[in-house]
């Protein structure tokens, strides 16, 4: 068997094992849910009378109104937005082509880090995105990937950026229209994007605030269901930057222990909720909310990025989980404000 394809074949099985899309799917719904039910059971402190009377005036009961933001928050990993190219090939593709029977995240989870081990970049973000030549604690997937996608660029149209011999198949712009939705009062340049190795990707607080302002602008339960995707900010490997390191045990041992572990606790949301500072409800823009977020993860995470035991598990996710739906609770409040 030949180096290349050992190579394939390995790095395949570890990103299998290690999927960049931070909490699972199920996990991101849940929170979403578990977030309404807490206003619900807490309509004395919350904006729950209101968040309650706009999905009715839309033809929702509250318990499907909370299905349905929560279906988006969970959909915002099936985006099919962000195609990488070959170098040499110029050939578009939205997930590694060693992703077996799509278990592999699509490109479009790079929008979903930032990495609070820095601050600033290229764009003129506060805090960056997700970079792979700036990531904190570098483990094997992530060498493997800088290394396997070396030089692929971001999709960025027919004409734009291409591989050896002028050859490209473009198959979405994802930087005409991707990256420039996430770009926000920021400034991108396709050089940015050239090489998948040292990419500046666009911070997932703006793509949180890129929907919340879909939402203010015409208020759908989809638009705001995608803002919450941000829930990712309280997942730990997102605000340390990386894709490896336990990345898909941790996110999967969260999911099947939710309830086992009462992750959803009620008196520790109650306790999260103080760690924030509310939005006021005059204000368009969300993001100091979810950076308080990622702070959180960051501060209190690290263990998880090291370590796979039960205990060093259950106290970081006793820590994340609750304040991911109290953020989630935060963002509820202010956009009950807002029909």
């Amino acid at each position: 068997m030949n180096k290349t394809l050992l190579t394939a074949l390995a790095l395949g099985a570890a990103v299998v094992s290690a999927e960049s899309q931070a909490f699972t799917q199920p996990t991101h719904k849940r929170i979403v849910v578990d977030a309404v039910n807490y206003m619900k059971a807490h309509p004395e402190t919350t904006n729950f009378a209101k968040l309650k009377a706009a999905a009715n005036a839309a033809g929702y009961t509250i318990e499907q109104f909370a299905d349905a933001i929560g279906q988006g928050a969970r959909d915002v990993d099936d985006f099919a937005d962000t195609y990488l190219c070959g170098a040499i090939t110029g050939d578009c593709v939205q997930a590694p082509v060693f992703g077996l029977g799509g278990s592999v995240a699509t490109y479009t989870a790079w929008w979903h880090f930032q990495n609070h081990s820095r601050s600033g970049d290229v764009h003129g973000n506060d805090i960056p995105g997700y970079n792979n030549s700036q990531i904190p604690v570098r483990g094997t997937i992530d060498s493997s990937l800088a290394s396997w996608l070396s030089g692929d660029h971001l999709d960025d149209g027919n004409g734009g950026m291409t591989g050896w011999w002028w050859s490209e198949d473009s198959e979405y712009n994802s930087y005409g229209i991707t990256e420039r939705n996430y770009r926000l009062n920021t400034y991108s340049s396709k050089s940015h994007y050239d090489d998948f190795e040292d990419a500046a990707f666009q911070p997932i607080d703006n793509l949180g605030q890129y929907w919340y302002s879909q939402f203010l602008a015409q208020p759908t339960a989809q638009t705001l269901g995608f803002a919450l995707h941000t829930t990712d900010l309280l997942q730990p490997h997102h605000t340390w930057s990386t894709s490896g390191s336990n990345h898909g045990g941790w996110e999967s041992w969260v999911e099947d222990h939710y309830d086992a572990k009462n992750m959803n606790d009620d008196a520790a949301v109650t306790a999260a909720l103080a760690s924030y500072t509310p939005v006021a409800a005059s204000a368009t823009d969300i993001r100091p909310l979810l950076t308080e977020g990622g702070a959180i993860s960051y501060s209190q995470g690290g263990m998880v990025l090291s370590s796979t035991s039960d205990a060093d598990r259950s106290a970081v996710a006793d820590i994340v989980i609750p304040h991911a739906i109290a953020m989630t609770v935060h963002v509820l409040n202010h956009a009950a404000e807002q029909f």
